[in-house]
């Protein structure tokens, strides 16, 4: 049901694509079916350049034939297509569920528009339901998780600071070569204040929020598509 909602959300979107556009590909379980219908849509003649926001959304456009660039040789993109952990009022979000976020943010930024797709459990009153993500350098990590740890204090965080593991058990290396922490806040009702406060850190490399990226999302639920405008 749920794999459903995210390919209604990611088809609606299929909408804005229009043959000569540059497009960042976002990465996740529900871009995942958007770069698919990318690939079936070039296979019968749509004419786009893409630019890949992780090494396992780069692999998949490339087997699905999609012709790919980077934002070295393209650094302007018409459009993003990605998906978001949350929701939130304002179309701000939380990102980075699969640790791509500082590629997901340097491609939305670099793009006209950027539009986000989710299943209807995604959208919240309030983000902070789902951990927020920091990308962080390996250099002074402990030094930089005891500041994150303050932050989290001031911003009356209702849970811990635990580092991201692969599927081996081992500790997660970004495809920048860094390592994620993840945040438990619970509640983050003043989004703008903690990603300044987050972004100031040394040694913090990104955080998840996205705040004034995302344009439009297209949010399917049981009954539908809800189409959400910033």
């Amino acid at each position: 049901m749920i794999d459903d909602q995210k390919y209604r959300a990611a088809a609606a979107a299929m909408a804005e694509v229009t043959s000569g556009m540059r497009l960042g590909l976002g990465t996740g379980s529900t871009a995942k079916h958007f770069v698919d219908l990318i690939g079936r849509a070039v296979g019968d003649g749509l004419e786009v350049l893409c630019v890949p926001t992780s090494s396992g959304t780069e692999a998949h456009a490339r087997s699905l034939g999609i012709p790919l660039t980077d934002l070295d040789a393209t650094p302007e993109l018409d459009l993003t297509v990605d998906g978001a952990d949350e929701v939130g009022p304002g179309l701000t979000l939380i990102k980075g569920g699969g640790a791509a976020l500082v590629r997901e943010k340097i491609v939305a930024a670099a793009s006209k528009r950027m539009i986000v797709i989710a299943d209807a459990s995604k959208r919240v009153a309030t983000l902070g339901r789902y951990p927020l993500p920091i990308e962080v350098n390996h250099f002074g990590l402990g030094a930089t998780a005891a500041a994150i740890g303050v932050v989290m204090a001031d911003f009356n965080a209702k849970g811990g600071l635990r580092r991201r593991l692969g599927s081996d058990g081992t500790p997660l290396v970004t495809d920048g070569g860094h390592a994620i922490l993840d945040a438990f806040f619970g509640r983050i009702p003043r989004p703008e204040a903690l990603a300044k406060a987050l972004i100031d850190i040394p040694g913090v490399v990104e955080h998840g929020l996205f705040i004034g990226l995302c344009k439009r999302a297209y949010v399917a639920g049981p009954e539908g598509v809800d189409v959400l405008d910033g």
